[in-house]
């Protein structure tokens, strides 16, 4: 088994890293290089989290050889007081996740190089190549390296800041180890100044979420607030667009074909919707128009900044679509569920069938009966005790992070764990406590990368509607908090030498990340005291500051004690209504048309078959036609009679005084103009000649 759980979880961590890309980004729209750095990144990270528990129990395996192998007194001495050493008549058992040396040095330094070369340098790189509406690859790049000049040159700044630190200390010789432990120091004092900001935040949040989604009413009061909300930014979404297609649509009046910009105007054209795409180029003529007035061409320039504005706009307004479909089916599943509760019958019933067929399996498993008892009776205690388990793993970590410091008496309850483990060699249990603190350490901060937004600049949103300047950006968020949050586990767990002071074999991990006694306050002070603020942040979370700090800034968050709040809610409630009515008229609609072709379908082909009857008797012999002539032509009335009334009664709907649009009007024709005349028009055409 050596080196075998190495090989099954980066290939397990690969999948599981492009099943989540899969649900963000838009494998078939975006631009492969985004996909391929975006997935590199988030495989790099959940790789580093996956498998350094397998580092820690093979350090412990190897701590126990060294100390059978060792003297009782080197024994003692190289493990301290508090570390068990091994009896030398017993032999250390192999864990069986044993990895052979090594490997995991050049393991992590391969993972840690590549991904600090992707988040400082080819991340940033990217995503001001991908955000640029330049069109030309030299172009873009002009841009990239424009906008990223004052971001490198605040790593310099920084990094020289450190060079001169050590240069300057007569203690210290600049060596390229040195130099490169300080380059490590200021990537990690970075990450983990961000780190224990999110990981505040989700350690009260994560538990609060799951308690308050075991409240009645919440989750639904909470889908109405969004509703009112993202029908806001959808409204602003499509007047921005149209605004943007506006000026698309002068550009492309005035660059015929014959000037040289018209290449960046096809360009443009390709990345408006397809209906506005069709209406430019039905108004497209070949030819110059010449006027007295002389035509104010536009540069270059603002067709790179115009082809910018129809990326971020056509986005946009993409993304505002699929979230409106989205909500409005959990908002029909949330009523559904408060409508259910009360049902004697105990069967779950849905308003609306859903959309897209169900597998049936599931369908046979997940009965209406069972869907019942899990959405009304067990749902609801399933999450209060998810909630209760999060929340006292979040005050663990609370107490661990501001005790982990201290090795005699050891106060930290993961190092308590661990070191209990370790007098009996259990790897199993190393691996599995490892693995879940490590595990909740990572929900906590990397739900948190996926829950917030900076404006409209940086967004992660789920069904493929992520654009690629923000899954970069959350790829670079991702390579920077991971180091600094696997040496925070460590220190927790008091296999970092740097925190317990013991002269023991350090993890493969700790030994490329190379020994931070080179910048002393950083190693003996910020690393120890800093991760104590965490406190701080989970109170202020609790309290929600940082939600009402926003709202006294004029963004609106969800507060149950706010009067703009619960304005929200109710018109959050009255949209969800307005487009539940609209959906039922339009399933009605549906069924009576499905109800008269399957009634009148049969009458509908029997007309059709006796008009040909009819025709080939004409043509066969034209005194039976002279003869039949008065049946036969009321025969054709009637069944053009028959036929008007079923298309009358197939297209007519019930009018909604109180809709939105003019245009769910099912008399309206595709032009967008309706004819009263037309219909009724040949109709009494018929009646008038029925008796000639």
């Amino acid at each position: 088994m050596s080196g075998a759980a190495l090989g099954i979880e980066i290939v397990f961590v690969f999948f599981l890293a492009l099943i989540i890309l899969h649900r963000y980004g838009d494998f078939k729209k975006q631009h492969r290089l985004v996909i391929v750095a975006t997935l590199l990144a988030w495989y790099l990270c959940f790789l580093i989290v996956f498998i350094l528990p397998l580092d820690v129990t093979t350090t412990i395996y190897n701590r126990c050889k060294l100390a059978v192998n060792s003297s009782p007194s080197e024994s003692s001495i190289s493990n301290g007081s508090d570390t068990p050493a091994a009896p030398r008549n017993r032999e250390c058992f192999k864990p069986w996740s044993y990895i052979p040396p090594g490997i995991m040095p050049v393991f992590w330094r391969v993972v840690y190089w590549t991904s600090q070369f992707l988040t400082w340098i080819l991340l940033p790189f990217m995503q001001s190549y991908a955000r640029s509406g330049g069109f030309s690859i030299t172009g873009k790049i002009k841009t990239a390296l424009i906008e990223n000049a004052i971001y490198y040159g605040t790593y310099l700044l920084i990094f020289g800041a450190f060079l001169i630190y050590v240069a300057v200390n007569p203690n210290f010789s600049l060596e390229w180890n040195q130099l490169q432990t300080i380059g490590i120091a200021a990537a990690n004092t970075w990450g983990l100044f961000l780190l224990v900001l999110l990981l505040g935040y989700g350690l009260v949040e994560i538990p609060r979420s799951h308690w308050n989604g075991a409240k009645k009413g919440y989750l639904l009061m909470k889908t109405y607030f969004k509703a009112a909300k993202l029908m806001t930014e959808k409204a602003d979404a499509e007047e921005n667009l149209e605004d943007i297609m506006e000026e698309v649509r002068k550009v492309n009046e005035s660059i015929k074909y014959n000037h040289p910009l018209r290449k960046c105007v096809d360009t443009i054209l390709k990345k408006c919707p397809t209906e506005y795409q069709e209406r430019m180029g039905r108004n497209m003529d070949d030819y110059e128009d010449f006027e007295e007035r002389p035509n104010a061409y536009p540069t270059e320039k603002s067709l790179v900044k115009l082809h910018k504005q129809v990326i971020y706009s056509v986005q946009k307004h993409c993304r505002t679509q699929v979230q409106w479909r989205i909500l409005l089916e959990q908002a029909f599943y949330l009523e559904d569920v408060a409508k259910n509760e009360a049902s004697a019958t105990r069967q779950f019933v849905h308003t609306f069938q859903p959309q897209e067929p169900e597998n049936k399996v599931i369908q046979y498993l997940y009965t209406p009966t069972a869907e019942w008892y899990w959405e009304c009776l067990l749902r609801p205690w399933f999450h209060r005790i998810l909630a209760i388990v999060l929340a006292t793993f979040s005050i663990i970590v609370v107490w661990s992070e501001c005790t982990f410091f201290s090795t005699n008496p050891v106060l930290s309850f993961f190092a308590g764990f661990i070191q209990l483990a370790e007098k009996t060699y259990n790897y199993f249990y190393i691996e599995m406590a490892c693995f879940f603190t490590i595990f909740f350490l990572s929900i906590c901060v990397y739900s948190t990368v996926f829950r917030i937004r900076v404006f409209n600049y940086y967004y992660l949103a789920s069904h493929h509607q992520t654009d690629a300047y923000s899954l970069l950006f959350s790829g670079m968020l991702f390579c920077r908090l991971t180091p600094p949050l696997c040496l925070n586990f460590l220190g927790l767990t008091h296999m970092d030498s740097s925190i317990s002071h013991q002269n023991t074999e350090p993890t493969a991990y700790t030994s490329i990340m190379g020994s931070m006694k080179v910048l002393s306050f950083i190693a003996d002070g910020f690393y120890i005291y800093y991760p104590m603020l965490v406190v701080i942040l989970c109170i202020a979370t609790y309290f929600s500051l940082g939600t009402r700090c926003l709202n006294l800034l004029g963004f609106q968050q969800f507060m149950g004690d706010n009067e703009m709040t619960s304005d929200l809610i109710d018109e959050g409630k009255e949209l969800i209504r307005r487009e539940k009515r609209r959906r039922q008229r339009q399933e009605e609609g549906e069924n009576r048309r499905r109800e008269w072709k399957e009634r009148y379908g049969n009458n509908r082909e029997d007309s059709a078959r006796n008009r040909n009857v009819q025709a080939d008797q004409k043509e066969s012999s034209f005194t039976e036609t002279n003869t039949n002539r008065f049946s036969s032509k009321y025969t054709r009335a009637n069944g053009r009679n028959e036929r008007d009334r079923i298309e009358l009664l197939q297209d007519a709907e019930p009018l909604d005084f109180n809709a939105d649009t003019v245009t769910e009007d099912p008399l309206d024709s595709d032009s967008g103009r309706y004819q009263p005349g037309g219909r009724y028009l040949s109709m009494s055409r018929s009646r008038i000649f029925d008796d000639v």
